[in-house]
This record gives C-alpha cells, structure tokens and sequence, in this order.
C-alpha cells in the first residue's frame, strides 16, 4: 500500500488512546498529597492534565531546585507505571481505526507530553508500537504542549499537511496545541465535557474511536 501524502492521524497518548488519566491522578496524589497538594477529578483537569512535568514542577514545587522537581516527578511516574501494569485496555474502536488507516496507507503518529518511558509502556502494553511511523515526546523538545511544535514535529516526521489530518486529543492543552499548529482536531471525553474540548478548539468531540459521529467525520475527511 502507497503512503496517502499529505494526510496524517496523529494521536495523544494517555487519555486518548487508552483511559489512564484515573491512574495519574491516583499517583499525583501519592506523591503530591504528603506535599500539600490534593487532587480530585475536576483540579486535575484543569491543573495536571496535558502538562509537562517541568511546568507542574514549578508550578507545585517552588521551593524545589529544578533536579529535585525532577526527582520527585519521576518518582511520581514510577508510581503510575507500577499502577498501569498490565491494565492498558484501549478505547472501544481504537484497534479497527488503526487497521482502516494502516489499510488506507494513512501514516500514524503518536505526540505526547508525558516522559519517553511511559509512552513506550503504554504504546507496547496496547500492542500497537509498530504502529506509528513516529512517537514525537514533548519533553525532548524546546517547547512541549500546549505549544504547537510537538504536533509540527510530527507532521514533519510523516510530510504531511495540516489542514489534511487529523489529530485526536482529551486535554485542553493538547487540543490547543494540535490547533495551534494548524490540525484539526477531535476531542475524546474520556476527562472533559463536549463544551471544555470544543472551547479548547476541538471542531468535534467523540465519546470514543466507535462514536458513530467520529466515524461519519472521518470517512468525509479521510475519503477511505
């Protein structure tokens, strides 16, 4: 199958993929709790979710130097990755919207803020590595989500256009990001509301990758 250029599905991991966002709330409260910092679903979303590990360090570690922001954050992530161990489960329609994009030679390509080590746990523990023809780690780069560069990068990786992919997202920050770098994007409720995604910018929102309203955009906007 030839590569359709020009078009690209690009997706956020945690949250988006498989619904892990309870699991990292979990942890940040393991960690941040005995710090002061307690966490529940809504501060969460608004304060935690979607954010590198640098900018919730200076935001709840001020008194911290940087390394020990750093050392206390991956503690952190060590904690989430022994509470997601072996219970990765994808999102109802995930598999068949990647084998439709694998069949249609769209590339795929994966764009994260979370730490290198979480994303290849859980791209391997959803079996779907091979998938992606790039995983693009926010962290790794000058600038991390919400700017647009994550998802820039990305669609470089694959020589694709913007305005002709898609990309797929469940935090506000990464739904600016993928806007702001000129994608469009669809929001997956696994956290927030129809109303928080779209005011983010998402054009639409999808309870999961078998919505029907998903699936209706995208055989409009991909053609396959």
């Amino acid at each position: 199958m030839i590569e359709a250029i020009g078009r690209a599905l690009l997706f956020d991991i945690d949250g988006t993929l498989a619904n892990t966002d309870p699991l990292h709330l979990k942890a940040f409260n393991q960690v941040l709790g005995p710090r002061g910092y307690v966490f529940d679903h809504e501060r969460f979303s608004r304060e935690l979710q979607g954010f590198a590990n640098i900018s919730i360090g200076e935001r709840f570690l001020p008194d911290e130097t940087p390394a020990r922001r750093a050392e206390i954050l991956d503690e952190k992530e060590e904690v989430f990755r022994t509470l997601v161990a072996g219970q990765i489960e994808p999102l109802p329609g995930l598999m068949a919207l990647l084998d439709r994009a694998d069949s249609a030679g769209i590339p795929m390509v994966a764009v994260t803020n979370a730490p290198r080590l979480n994303a290849e746990l859980l791209l391997s523990g959803l079996g779907i590595t091979h998938r992606f023809k790039a995983l693009v780690i926010g962290a790794e780069l000058p600038h991390g989500k919400p700017h647009p560069l994550p998802y820039q990068k990305g669609l470089r990786f694959v020589g694709a256009s913007a305005a002709a992919s898609i990309a797929f997202e469940d935090s506000r920050t990464g739904v600016q990001s993928a806007t702001a770098a000129g994608i469009p994007t669809i929001g997956v409720r696994t956290s927030l509301s129809h109303a928080d995604l779209v005011g983010a910018g998402a054009i639409a929102s999808a309870s999961a990758f078998d919505d029907p309203q998903l699936l209706a955009h995208l055989a409009s906007a991909m053609t396959w």
